[in-house]
């Protein structure tokens, strides 16, 4: 299945994810990119942001973020209802971060996996499926969380 895909990075990651950009426009996936577009110093949240919020209003099925370490960059996006962001620096928890918890965005980090493990991690995570059934209890459980803290404000 092909997905549409937000994609960002800060300067941390931007040349990591202009490799991401062609390898997938190659697969014939479409793609917004939400910045940055240099390797100018900027501030992660907005980015995480911008994508978090294109995700979770439905504009687009999935996003990449990309940061020096995948880190920050996932924290800004996990504070979005509705985004389960997934920092993957390997093929295995890229797996699993779809099959059990239905993660809509990944993370990477430029510094610390190399690009062709890096594409590995998102093509494994594009083309693996959420499997539902006692993992759909616990993504349940991860919104209700989110519903409490949101009565809190």
């Amino acid at each position: 299945m092909m997905y549409t895909i937000a994609i960002g990075c800060d300067h941390g990651g931007f040349q990591l994810k202009s490799a991401v950009i062609a390898h997938l426009e190659n697969k014939g996936y479409l793609l917004k990119d939400f910045g940055t577009f240099s390797e100018d110093s900027c501030d992660y949240p907005d980015i995480a942001e911008a994508v978090a919020e294109a995700v979770a209003d439905g504009q687009f099925e999935r996003g990449i973020l990309i940061c020096g370490t995948g880190i920050g960059i996932g924290i800004a996006a996990n504070k979005v209802a509705g985004i389960r962001a997934a920092l993957c620096h390997d093929t295995f928890s890229a797996h699993a971060s779809r099959q059990h918890n239905d993660a809509n965005i990944l993370t990477l980090g430029q510094r610390v996996v190399g690009q062709g493990l890096a594409l590995d991690i998102v093509d494994i995570w594009l083309t693996t499926d959420f499997e539902g059934g006692r993992h759909q209890r616990r993504i349940d459980k991860i919104e209700q969380i989110q519903q409490r803290e949101a009565q809190k404000q």
